[in-house]
């Protein structure tokens, strides 16, 4: 290199004029950023006010036919009170005998889930072990079968031994309105159940088990309190489903007022015998149900998140 010659200048990089973006990409950027939230907010809200406008629905027609009884009636005051569709729906003693069947067979059915729910969940979550991925496919049967289907399954089932042994006591009995309920609500509690444990932290089980708790003290006192939310988020699920289920109800318990009836088959009796009043009314008092239900859960769930 001569005197004259200076250093070659290194190249320019232009990698940072390639990385920024020029103000006109920015604006694209925000408006597409816009355009897909929009998007999503659109189909979500299109589902959201389909499920309002069902309810509004219902609501209207029990409020026009509480308007109509008053029109006519000496009282319209009393009669908004005393005549419309849910007072007089309330009023009836099968409707009233299917609010009481429901509560007990819900609750037993949700009870009777999380039972099974949480060492399901906990071996599916925790080990592995030979016929695991088919233990999980069967797990998921209830949930992708036609309801009626399941009926069916448990009614062909109690014609065989031992389960023949308990038929006359079980089915077209109340105890099948539980066992149809927990038939399907199970399913969803174990996937529930098993989600909540994936989320847990194993080590801290590890630990304790390595400070000497067996397997069964790391469990209870390590592993369970930390699932307690996720136990009661599968007791609501499974208790809501139980609420709304009614194909394996038809078929392994029956519709039998007074005996059988439930508030889904209430609304299937009703619906027969052409009291669309009766059957609106029912519905509505199911949706008020699985609402308290709900709000009484998640209330529970943040008072103890705050404890």
């Amino acid at each position: 290199m001569t005197g004259s010659e200076s250093p070659a200048e290194p190249p320019k990089n232009n990698h940072n004029n390639s990385t920024t973006t020029p103000p006109r990409d920015v604006g694209h950027v925000v408006l597409s950023n816009r355009v897909f939230y929009c998007c999503m907010a659109i189909i979500g809200g299109a589902y959201v006010i389909l499920i309002l406008a069902m309810l509004l629905a219902d609501a209207w027609f029990v409020i026009e036919k509480t308007v109509d009884a008053a029109s006519v009636s000496s009282s319209p005051w009393k009669a908004m009170f005393y005549d419309n569709p849910v007072v007089t729906a309330l009023a009836d003693r099968k409707i009233q005998y299917s609010i009481w069947l429901s509560l007990v067979s819900c609750t037993l059915s949700a009870i009777l889930s999380i039972i099974a729910a949480v060492p399901i969940g906990y071996l599916l979550s925790r080990h592995n072990f030979p016929g695991k991925r088919l233990l999980d496919a069967i797990l998921d049967i209830p949930i992708v079968l036609p309801p009626l289907v399941v009926g069916l399954s448990l009614l062909i089932l109690f014609q065989f031994f031992p389960f023949s042994l308990l038929a006359r006591d079980v089915v077209y009995q109340v105890p099948a309105v539980v066992l149809a309920q927990f038939s399907v609500a199970c399913a969803f509690a174990v996937r529930t159940m098993k989600s909540t444990f994936d989320h847990i932290d194993p080590r801290c089980e590890q630990v304790a088990v390595a400070l000497g708790s067996s397997r069964s003290q790391a469990f209870g006192m390590v592993v369970l309190p930390e699932a307690t939310h996720g136990m009661i988020t599968a007791f609501t699920l499974a208790w809501a489903r139980s609420l709304g289920e009614f194909g394996p109800l038809l078929i392994f318990a029956g519709a039998t007022r007074l005996k059988t009836e439930v508030l889904s088959t209430t609304v299937f009796l009703e619906m027969n015998v052409g009291n669309i009043e009766a059957a609106v009314a029912v519905s509505l008092i199911m949706v008020a149900a699985a609402v308290t239900v709900l709000v009484i859960t998640r209330i529970w769930g943040t008072r103890e998140t705050l404890l």
